[in-house]
């Protein structure tokens, strides 16, 4: 037979329902909001962040070919000898370039490992995602109905006692006599 419940306060059942839908109201856009964080990461990783990039290296590829032209020409030029200006923009250009082509390494490494350290953690907020929306949800409507049954439980006159919890010879349906002050008879017909 299953324990008596002990509840002291369905106010107490009450409040905590309404905290906790307040907790899931609260937990599920920002649990939300952190997905689409995830999402445009990636998708700024993948596609915004490697044009910059590719477009960098591009400009400082243009511009370290026009700096070593620059130093041929001087070079050439009858009229000029000495081309350091022309050495010094040849070497700034190609270290420009060096870190342009380094970052975009590290940018496509990124986006290699870019799965492999955020998907277990994703998956994890998925989890907790699917709690708050199945879970919580089934809990709060559940804390509805016990708090409605409770509530209906306090409202149920006290229970009547069944025959089987009567106390021995007595008819339930029956009143208990009064005591008599007439001294119990013998028996039939008389003295012996």
């Amino acid at each position: 037979m299953p324990e008596n419940a002990h509840v002291t306060s369905v106010a107490a059942i009450e409040e905590f329902r309404a905290h906790l839908v307040v907790f899931v109201s609260k937990a599920r856009p920002t649990l939300e909001e952190v997905h689409s964080d995830v999402v445009r990461l990636r998708a700024w990783l993948e596609q915004e962040q490697r044009r910059t990039l590719e477009s960098l290296v591009h400009r400082r590829q243009k511009a370290l070919e026009q700096a070593q032209s620059s130093l041929s020409t001087a070079r050439m030029s009858v009229l000029r000898g000495e081309c350091t200006s022309e050495q010094m923009a040849v070497r700034q250009a190609r270290r420009a370039l060096e870190e342009a082509e380094s970052k975009l390494k590290r940018l496509k490494l990124w986006t290699r490992e870019f799965d492999n350290r955020v998907e277990p953690l994703a998956k994890q907020l998925e989890k907790v995602h699917t709690v708050l929306a199945h879970d919580m949800v089934n809990a709060i409507a559940h804390l509805s109905q016990t708090i409605q049954t409770l509530l209906n439980y306090a409202n149920v006159p006290a229970p009547v006692v069944a025959p089987e919890e009567a106390p021995a010879g007595a008819d339930p349906e029956s009143e208990p006599e009064p005591p008599t002050d007439a001294a119990p008879s013998t028996g039939a017909g008389g003295a012996s």
